[in-house]
C-alpha cells in the first residue's frame, strides 16, 4: 500500500485539518490533499478532502490525518475553539486579523465578506438579531444528535451501481460487504447503521427490476433473493434494538410499513403464496397473537420487522435471563407446560421459537454478546425440555391408541430454511462463545444499567456455581440445538425458492457440524439425540410415522450414519434405514390423523404436491442408500437390509441403476477378492433396473442391458442362465437377442467364466430356447439373430427356418426376408434362401419411376439367385419379378443379365454376385437390428 505523509496541521478546538502527500509514483506525480475533519464526543461527524474520491467510506488521506493524530498527538498542538481566541483580542487586533484573512484569500471570500459587513452595519439585518456567531471548531451542543459522517449521496450511489450490475463483477459481493458494515455498526452502537440500511432499502426498492419481473412474471436470481433476506433480517435487528426510544421505533415502523405497500415489495416465500401463522403467534405479549391469517394480506420480506415492532423487552423474566449467570430457582417445580424454570431450576423462555432466536440474533447485532448467549441457552433448555415431554407424550398416546396411525405435524414452519434462520442464529451464538474469552464479554455488561433494574420475582434464586450442568459446554450445546433442528419433522414449504432455500440451509448447517471433531462427550449427545429422534413419533422427521409432505431427512441421517458408525452401527443403521422412505412418491402414504389437534390434512390436501426439489432429493436418497452400501460391505445381514430399503423406497430407475453401478465398484476393488454379496446386491438392483424400465422409454435403457450382463457375468454363470431363462420379464425380444444371448454366447464371456463344455453347452441351450422364443414373438427384429444362434444346433435351427416361414406371408417386410435370405445363401441353404426370396417378391412393389430403388440390388440377386439354381427357378421367379417390378430399365438389365450368365458360372456368379450385393444386404442387418 503506497505510504503517505501527513505534513502541516491545524488543530482547532472540534476541527482538525491538515495536507497529506501521496509520494510520486512510475506515472503519477506527487499529490497533495487538503483534509478538514470535524468530531464531536469521540466521533468523526463530517469529513471534506480535495482528492475527490467518492466511496461510501472515507478516503486513504481522510484515514492517514486521523491515524497520524491517534499515534502522534503531541505533535499536533491543539488551540482553543477560534472564538475563544477571537475574544482574547483587542479591536485593532482583530481588524487586522480580519483584514490579514481577506488578503490571503482575497479571491475567494472578498465577496462573502462585503456581504457580511453590509449585513452587520445594518441594523434590521437579520445577521443582527442573533446573539453572537457560530463557531465551526466549538463543537455541537450536548442536546444535539452526535454520530459518525456518513455520505449518504454515495451510499446510494454505491448501491444503485453495484444493483445496475444485476450480480455480476462480484456485484452482490459487494452488497455482502455494505450489510456486513451495517452489522459492524449496529455492534458498535452507531446510529448510522439503521440509516444506512434505510439508504440501501430505498435503492432495492427503488430497483426497476422488480417491476419488469412482476409484470413478466419471472422469479428474481436466487443471489439476489439471498440479498433480500438479509436485508429482512437486517430489519428484524434493528426494529428488536432492546435501547431504542420509542420515538425511532415508531418512525421505523412507518417506513417499513410505506416500503410494505408497494406492489413490487418482494414476498418473503419468493413464490407470490404464503399463509403462515403471524410471527407473535404464542408470544405472552403479542398484541396481535389471534390474527385471522385468512384478512392478513401476503408476507413480505418486511413483514416480520414490522410484527417485531409490537414486541419489547420489558417482560421481568427475560430481564432476569439476559442480565445474570446466576439467575436459578432449584426450588421452582416444574410441573406445567409453561413453567418458567426446568427440573434443574434453569431458567426457561417459552416464545414462538424464531421470535425468540431473533432477539438473540439483535442482542448479538447491537454489541451484546453476554446477554445474547444467556437468552440462546434458556432457549436450548427449552427446546430440550420440550422435546423430553412430547417424548412422553406419544408414549402415553402409543399405550392409549396402541393400533392408530398418528401423524400429526406441529410445525408447519421449520427452522431450518426458516427466513430468521433460529437454528443457525443459536448455532453461531453458542460456537462464537466457544472461541472467545470471558473478558471479551466484559465490555458488553452495561444492559441493565441502560434498561433499568426490574422487580425480583418472587421465588427465591439460589446462587448457581456453574453457568452450564456439569459435562456440558457452550460446543454441546451448539450440537445439539443443531441436531434438534435438523431432525425436526416440519411440512415442505410452497414455492421453489423456499424448498431451495430449506436444503441449502440444512447442507450449510451439517458443513458447519463436519468442522467440529466429535470426541466421546458429543457422540454421547449424538447418541442420546439419534435415540430420541427414532421414538419421538410425530415430533421427529424420523419418527416412526411422519406425514407424507414433511421434509425428508436422507442428507441429515446420512451425516448422523457416519458420525455415529464407528461408535454404534446398530444405532447407525436404524437412522439411516428409517430415513430412506420418501412417503411423497407413495401412493398409499398416510394422509394425517383428523381426531388430532394440529393434524395437517386439512391445511395441506392429500395431493401431489409441487416438490420443486424432487429431483435433488432423490438424488439425496441415492446418496444415503450408497453411504450405506459401502459401510455394509462383507456384512451379509446388513447388505440384505439395505437391498430391501432400496426396493422400497427408491422410484427413480435411474437412481437404481446408480446404486447398482456402485455396488459394483464397491464389490470389484482391484485390491481385494470381489464380493460375492455386494455383487449380488448389484445384480438384484440391476434387475430391478430392467423391469422398471421394460415398458418406459429410457434413453440409457441400452447401457442398462450391456451393463447388467456384464454384472451377470461376474456373478457367475447360474447367473447368466438365469436372466436368459426369465428374458421376457427383464428384456425386450430385440434386446435378448441381440444384445443378452449374443453377448453370453461370445468367446470373451466363454474365457471370462472358464466354462468347461458341459457349462457351455447349458448356456447355449438357454440361448438358443430364448432366441426362438423371441422370434415367435418378434420374427421381424429377432429371426435373424435367431437363426444365427441356433446355427450349431439342427433342430433349433429348422424350427427358427420354420419361425421365419410363417411369419413371411403377414408380419415381414421385403427387406427383413431378403436379408434373411441373403444369410441363408451365405450359409450354404440356397433353397432355403431361393425360397425366401421369392416369398420376399412378393411383398416388393417398384413403379416405373423407381430405377434407384435400394430394393433393386436384392432383386437382381434374386434373380441371379435362381439362375444359378436351375431353369424351373429361374421360370417360377420370372413372372414374381415382373408383376412386382413396372421399371423398364430395371427389367432390361434383369434380361440381360440372364441371358449373359451360363449355367457353368452358377458357382462363380453366385459367389461374386453374393459378394458384390451383400453390401446393402449388411446395411440391411443393421437396420433390422436397430
Amino acid at each position: 500500500m503506497q505510504k503517505l505523509n501527513c505534513l502541516s496541521f491545524s488543530y482547532i478546538g472540534f476541527h482538525l485539518s491538515g495536507t497529506v502527500t501521496e509520494p510520486a509514483i512510475q506515472s503519477e506525480p506527487e499529490t497533495v490533499c487538503n483534509v478538514a475533519i470535524s468530531f464531536d464526543r469521540c466521533k468523526i461527524t463530517s469529513v471534506t478532502c480535495s482528492c475527490g474520491n467518492k466511496d461510501i467510506f472515507y478516503c486513504a488521506h481522510v484515514v492517514a490525518l486521523s491515524l497520524y493524530r491517534i499515534r502522534k498527538p503531541d505533535q499536533v498542538k491543539l488551540h482553543l475553539p477560534i472564538s475563544e481566541t477571537l475574544f482574547q483580542m483587542n479591536r485593532d487586533q482583530l481588524q487586522k486579523f480580519v483584514q490579514y484573512l481577506i488578503t490571503v484569500h482575497h479571491t475567494e471570500v472578498l465577496p462573502t465578506a462585503q456581504k457580511l459587513a453590509d449585513e452587520i452595519l445594518s441594523q434590521n439585518s437579520e445577521i443582527n438579531q442573533v446573539h453572537g456567531a457560530p463557531d465551526p471548531t466549538a463543537g455541537a451542543s450536548i442536546d444535539d444528535e452526535n454520530c459518525w459522517h456518513l455520505d449518504e449521496e454515495q451510499v446510494q450511489e454505491q448501491v444503485k451501481l453495484f444493483l445496475s450490475q444485476g450480480g455480476y463483477h462480484g456485484s452482490g459481493k459487494q452488497l455482502n460487504l455494505l450489510f456486513a458494515k451495517v452489522r459492524e455498526m449496529l455492534k458498535m452502537r452507531d446510529s448510522n447503521g439503521a440509516r444506512m440500511l434505510t439508504l440501501i432499502t430505498e435503492q432495492f426498492m427503488a430497483d426497476p427490476r422488480l417491476s419488469l419481473w412482476r409484470q413478466q412474471g419471472t422469479a428474481m436470481t436466487d443471489k439476489y433473493r439471498q440479498l433480500w433476506d438479509e436485508l429482512g433480517a437486517l430489519w428484524m435487528c434493528i426494529v428488536l434494538n432492546p435501547h431504542c426510544k420509542l420515538e425511532q421505533k415508531a418512525s421505523w415502523l412507518k417506513q417499513l410499513k410505506k416500503w410494505n405497500s408497494v406492489d413490487v415489495c418482494p414476498w418473503e416465500d419468493g413464490n407470490h403464496s404464503s399463509e403462515l401463522p403471524n410471527l407473535t403467534n404464542a408470544l405472552p405479549q403479542g398484541a396481535n397473537a389471534n390474527q385471522d391469517s385468512s384478512n392478513r394480506p401476503h408476507r413480505t420480506v418486511f413483514s416480520r420487522a414490522i410484527e417485531a415492532c409490537d414486541l419489547h423487552w420489558q417482560d421481568s423474566h427475560l430481564q432476569h435471563i439476559i442480565s445474570s449467570d446466576l439467575y436459578t430457582n432449584y426450588c421452582y417445580h416444574d410441573d406445567t407446560e409453561n413453567s418458567l424454570f426446568d427440573s434443574g431450576g434453569w431458567p426457561l423462555w417459552h416464545e414462538h421459537v424464531p421470535t425468540a432466536c431473533a432477539r438473540v440474533d439483535a442482542l448479538r447485532s447491537h454489541g451484546y454478546p453476554r446477554e445474547a448467549l444467556r437468552l440462546a441457552i434458556a432457549i436450548v433448555n427449552t427446546l430440550r425440555r420440550q422435546q423430553q415431554k412430547q417424548l412422553e407424550i406419544f408414549r402415553t398416546q402409543k399405550k392409549e391408541l396402541p393400533h392408530k396411525s398418528i401423524t400429526s405435524i406441529t410445525n408447519m414452519e421449520g427452522w431450518v430454511g426458516h427466513p430468521l434462520d433460529p437454528v443457525g442464529t443459536l448455532f453461531s451464538s453458542l460456537m462464537e462463545a466457544c472461541r472467545t474469552d470471558d473478558e471479551s464479554f466484559s465490555g458488553f455488561s452495561d444492559f441493565t444499567e441502560n434498561m433499568g433494574h426490574c422487580k425480583s420475582l418472587e421465588y427465591q434464586h439460589l446462587p448457581a456455581h456453574k453457568f452450564l450442568e456439569e459435562g456440558e459446554s457452550y460446543l454441546t450445546l451448539a450440537v445439539e440445538v443443531a441436531l434438534i433442528g435438523l431432525g425436526q419433522q416440519r411440512i415442505m414449504p410452497d414455492g421453489l425458492y423456499t424448498q431451495e432455500k430449506v436444503c441449502r440451509n440444512e447442507e450449510q448447517l451439517i458443513s458447519k457440524l463436519q468442522e467440529i471433531e466429535l470426541d466421546d462427550t458429543l457422540v454421547k449427545i449424538f447418541h442420546k439425540q439419534a435415540v430420541f429422534l427414532l421414538e419421538a413419533g410425530p415430533y421427529s422427521g424420523l419418527g416412526e410415522i411422519i406425514h407424507r409432505e414433511s421434509v425428508p431427512m436422507h442428507t441429515f441421517a446420512k451425516y448422523l450414519f457416519t458420525s455415529l458408525l464407528p461408535h454404534d452401527a446398530e444405532l447407525a443403521y436404524k437412522i439411516a434405514l428409517r430415513a430412506m422412505r420418501l412417503l411423497v412418491l407413495e401412493s398409499t402414504a398416510p394422509t394425517g390423523d383428523l381426531t388430532r389437534p394440529h393434524h395437517i390434512a386439512s391445511v395441506v390436501p392429500n395431493r401431489y404436491p409441487r416438490w420443486f426439489t424432487l429431483s435433488h432429493i432423490e438424488s439425496q436418497q441415492c446418496e444415503l442408500a450408497s453411504t450405506m452400501l459401502t459401510a455394509a460391505k462383507g456384512d451379509v445381514r446388513r447388505l440384505e437390509t439395505v437391498l430391501e430399503s432400496i426396493q422400497k423406497n427408491i422410484h427413480s430407475s435411474s437412481h437404481i441403476f446408480k446404486l447398482a453401478q456402485d455396488a459394483f465398484k464397491i464389490a470389484t476393488l482391484m485390491d481385494s477378492l470381489p464380493d460375492i454379496t455386494l455383487l449380488k446386491v448389484s445384480l438384484e438392483l440391476g434387475l430391478q433396473v430392467m423391469r422398471m424400465t421394460l415398458s418406459t422409454l429410457n434413453w440409457r435403457r441400452r447401457e442398462m442391458v450391456r451393463w447388467l450382463v456384464t454384472c451377470a457375468t461376474e456373478v457367475g454363470v447360474y447367473a447368466l442362465d438365469s436372466i436368459m431363462q426369465s428374458w421376457f420379464t427383464l428384456f425386450t425380444p430385440t434386446e435378448a437377442t441381440s444384445i443378452v444371448a449374443t453377448t453370453v454366447m461370445s468367446n470373451s464371456t466363454i474365457v471370462r467364466l472358464h466354462l468347461d463344455c458341459h457349462q457351455q453347452e447349458k448356456l447355449a441351450s438357454s440361448a438358443r430356447t430364448l432366441a426362438l422364443q423371441c422370434a415367435m414373438k418378434d420374427p421381424q427384429n429377432c429371426a435373424l439373430s435367431a437363426l444365427t444362434l441356433c446355427e450349431k444346433d439342427h433342430i433349433a435351427f429348422e424350427t427358427a427356418y420354420q419361425i421365419v416361414l410363417d411369419a413371411a406371408t403377414t408380419g415381414m417386410s421385403y427387406t427383413q426376408l431378403f436379408t434373411i435370405a441373403r444369410y441363408m445363401e451365405h450359409r450354404g441353404y440356397p433353397m432355403r434362401a431361393y425360397k425366401l426370396a421369392t416369398l420376399a417378391m412378393t411383398h416388393l412393389n417398384l413403379s416405373y419411376n423407381q430405377d434407384t430403388h435400394p430394393a433393386i440390388n436384392d432383386v437382381l440377386w434374386a434373380c441371379a439367385l435362381s439362375h444359378s439354381l436351375g431353369k424351373n427357378e429361374l421360370a417360377a421367379i420370372i413372372p414374381l419379378v415382373v408383376k412386382s417390378v413396372k421399371c423398364a430399365t430395371v427389367l432390361s438389365d434383369i434380361l440381360r443379365r440372364c441371358t449373359l450368365t451360363t449355367p457353368g458360372m452358377v458357382g462363380l456368379h453366385g459367389r461374386r454376385n453374393s459378394g458384390t450385393v451383400l453390401r446393402p444386404g449388411n446395411v440391411m442387418v443393421n437396420k433390422t437390428r436397430h
